[in-house]
């Protein structure tokens, strides 16, 4: 058996679903150049780990496999989230066979768990091993304050529910009276408040307070009520982002194939629409069609990431109709093109990474968001920001999204929404910069999982 040293040796669990897993390993990798002699092993499943470890051949952070909690000759029965139900039930014990194969091939004992938000059961474990527990909140500060505070809520709110209450603001969540009941994300007041992520979610709000360190992708100068809210809530909140400005632009992990920069370069400043809804949403057929018809009647310059196999939702003969003034590609760099001068805006999702990639690039933003955090993130873009506009009605019509391209490229709402979002770009770059608040926050985290573990 390998003897043990006490050379520091972090266990990282990652939720492999979603896009969960890669913004975790971007940061561990980030913190494993920071610190070459602390050993870090990554813990997702197989296919997970082949997904965002297929570009890292010479990777200083060990992947290991964990089992998918699938068991042998199981016959799915198309349940809402199964996967996720299998994965969550055998996590605890197959994260703990997978970890103690780590420290007896590396003769390290763990000195630390970081943790994706969702693993609440890690607080356990660390408090048994006797090392701090350091989650990483994957979406922005406004859904964690809403998870943390559930029971909070539920009080305040009481039995009745919310129906014919769900104007009413949320005034008593700090930071967020402009936005009202309706909009706080499923499995807190309304939806399955029994499903696997209700209960996920209400366990992780319970036990982060006693987290050493909770982290997430975002910058304390964007929300400063809820940071102050926030730290006052856990021993340690730290902000560490924005992750796509913490070094210069990576290139592309898969290669610009379809030429979109070099189109964009084709094109005037600040007049293309770039849409894209990331890895998990997708519009149905009824709003992809009227995505496709308004954007061929308002003639606005266009880049569509769209999967190929929805092309088939398309009006007949758009592609060739269009193809003077826009493109529909597969699979488009993102940060490259919400970096880039021509782009007047971003048709999203309002998934957390994208805003905060839409804040790095300086583009205001037309929100259409489909569950989780989607929501509220879109309300703070429109209510609290300023930064965008939500569609018309929550789902998009030829003449919703005409209309909120014309206001966002071409009215003076639009050129506020424009110096806003620069506003929060130039703080953002601050907050990653030398001095900055991002950057005095990592190098607190990387001080916490450098410790070395006392060997008993």
């Amino acid at each position: 058996m390998t003897s043990m040293t006490n050379e520091p040796h972090v266990a990282v669990f990652a939720f492999p679903f979603g896009t969960h897993a890669a913004p975790l390993l971007t940061i561990i990798r980030y913190l494993s150049k920071a610190a070459p002699n602390v050993h870090f092993s990554f813990f997702s499943t197989a296919e997970s780990n082949t997904m965002i470890f297929s570009n890292s051949n010479n990777d200083a952070v060990k992947a290991y496999n964990v089992s998918d909690g699938v068991p042998d000759k199981y016959v799915f029965t198309g349940k809402h989230q199964e996967k996720i139900d299998l994965f969550m039930k055998a996590a605890p014990e197959n994260f703990r066979k997978c970890m103690e194969a780590a420290v007896a091939e590396t003769g390290r004992k763990v000195s630390c768990l970081v943790t994706d938000g969702f693993f609440w059961f890690a607080a356990e474990m660390a408090e048994e091993m006797g090392v701090p527990w350091v989650p990483f909140w994957t979406a922005g500060p406004n859904s964690l304050s809403t998870h943390v505070l559930t029971d909070f809520i539920r009080d305040k709110v009481g039995a009745g529910g919310i129906e014919g209450r769900e104007e009413e603001p949320l005034a008593f969540i700090p930071g967020m009276s402009k936005l009202r009941l309706r909009d706080l994300p499923e499995g807190i007041l309304v939806g399955n408040l029994n499903s696997i992520f209700s209960t996920m979610l209400h366990k992780m709000g319970q036990m982060l307070p006693q987290a050493t360190a909770v982290f997430i992708n975002s910058f304390e100068e964007l929300d400063p009520t809820l940071t102050n809210d926030l730290n006052s809530k856990f021993k340690k909140f730290l902000n560490i982002g924005p992750f796509n400005l913490l070094s210069p632009l990576p290139p592309p992990s898969t290669p610009d194939a379809n030429n979109c920069l070099s189109w964009l370069n084709d094109q005037k400043a600040e007049s293309v629409a770039y849409i894209s809804f990331g890895t998990a949403a997708t519009p149905p057929p009824t709003e992809i069609l009227a995505i496709a018809e308004a954007l061929e009647a308002s003639g606005v310059a266009f880049l569509w990431s769209l999967k190929d196999h929805l092309n088939v939702h398309l009006p007949k003969g758009f592609l060739d109709k269009t193809r003077a003034c826009g493109m529909v590609v597969p699979w488009a760099p993102q940060l490259q093109i919400l970096a880039h001068g021509a782009v007047g805006v971003f048709v999203t999702h309002c998934g957390w990474n994208s805003v905060l990639e839409s804040i790095g690039g300086g583009v205001p933003m037309i929100c259409r968001p489909f569950f989780g955090d989607q929501k509220l993130n879109a309300c703070m873009v429109e209510d609290v920001w300023e930064i965008g506009v939500k569609i018309d009605g929550g789902v998009f019509t030829k003449n919703g999204l005409i209309s909120s391209l014309d206001l966002v490229l071409s009215q003076e709402k639009g050129k506020k929404m424009r110096g806003e979002i620069r506003g929060l770009k130039g703080l953002a770059e601050k907050a990653v910069g030398p001095q900055g608040s991002s950057t005095e926050n990592l190098k607190t985290l990387l001080s916490l999982v450098s410790r070395h573990k006392d060997i008993a």
